[in-house]
């Protein structure tokens, strides 16, 4: 079997576990690929170099798969998704100073994202009274799920992200260093960023992504979707590749390995215990409670990775919502055309 050599990009999360399970476990190499993986700094710069093919295929937030098919947001790129990396993973973190402002303006369980909606909606309204500036919120990406996260928790008290709460763009890498100095008061992105600001003593957890929504689509592997077309040996290879990898990553002997690959200072560069932890559902929130464990909070099982159409039909739904586009029968049917299931089934054969 002739070996294949892939570039795929990736950015620094929890999320990347697939990728980087198969590349640095030998994996990749069993099913005669030899994997390169490129560490990026944002989701625009990863999408921007797929497109031009300095990368094969790319770790993606699924909605900027979709949105880039779609020609939304400026750019026209587009992408198919053979197969997912994961569900969910994400989470809602506070500064420190405003996680307690919440807490006290709480009426009801603050678990409750209905109950901290509306304690946000009393310190909006406070700030606009007192003449303070509005608070700022940052999300990864525009078209993201953690953008749209944030949005239908903010409608759960009649809030509008953008107006009512300022909208901030922040790479991944850069939240805990934006929360810490004040750049903004909170922030919603994947693992494990917001552990990583619990244990800097610059946030607390308020609410885990399946909190707000259950099985979100988060990340996908992305090609243009010609290369799918024209190039299926190593779709189908790399699929294969990230199959078994999701098998390896499931089974919880190798939790302790996984985290010591991820933590590694060239894949996430973040303290191997930690990413344990997130593996495990464990997570540390701040604000003096204790641990809670999640057994969704992330998920890489068979179920999770493999693609439906239906996926780009919950997220067209959510950017509806995020009134990033107007959803017709034919745009449809584009986006789901980004979600390639029977790709996927060939590998599995």
């Amino acid at each position: 079997m002739t070996t294949l050599h892939l570039r795929v990009g990736f950015m620094p999360l929890v999320d990347a576990a697939l990728l980087v399970a198969a590349a640095d476990s030998g994996i990749a190499e069993g099913h005669g690929l030899a994997l390169e993986l490129v560490r990026e700094v944002s989701w625009s710069n990863l999408r921007d170099r797929l497109h031009v093919r300095l990368l094969d295929a790319a770790h993606m937030l699924a909605p900027a798969a979709i949105a880039s098919t779609l020609g939304i947001g400026g750019v026209t790129a587009p992408m198919a998704a053979p197969i997912l990396l994961n569900l969910n993973g994400n989470a809602l973190t506070l500064s420190t100073r405003r996680f307690e402002e919440i807490a006290r303006a709480a009426e009801g369980d603050l678990a409750d994202p209905a109950v901290s909606a509306q304690a946000l909606a009393k310190l909006v309204s406070a700030r606009k009274t007192s003449g303070l500036p509005p608070l700022a919120f940052a999300t990864v990406f525009g078209f993201s799920c953690h953008t749209y996260l944030l949005r239908d928790w903010m409608a759960l008290a009649g809030l509008r992200l953008g107006d009512d709460v300022r909208l901030e763009i922040v790479p991944p890498v850069r939240t805990v260093e934006a929360l810490a100095s004040g750049e903004v008061d909170g922030f919603c992105a994947g693992a494990p960023w917001n552990t990583l600001a619990v244990e800097a003593g610059a946030g607390a957890i308020l609410h885990c992504g399946v909190d707000l929504m259950a099985d979100c689509p988060e990340k996908v592997l992305a090609w243009r979707a010609d290369d799918v077309e024209q190039r299926g040996e190593a779709v189908a290879r790399l699929n294969a590749a990230l199959i078994e990898a999701s098998h390896w990553v499931s089974n919880e002997s190798n939790w302790p390995a996984l985290s010591q690959m991820l933590g590694a200072p060239d894949r996430l560069a973040a303290p191997a215990g930690l990413i344990e932890a997130i593996l495990r559902g464990d997570i540390v929130q701040g604000g003096g409670r204790p641990t809670r464990h999640v057994s969704d909070y992330i998920r890489f099982d068979a179920a999770a990775i493999r693609p439906d159409p239906a996926h780009a039909d919950v997220l067209l739904t959510a950017m509806a919502r995020a009134g990033q586009v107007a959803v017709t029968s034919e745009l449809s049917k584009r986006a789901q055309a980004v979600f390639r299931p029977f790709v996927a089934g060939i590998a599995a054969r």
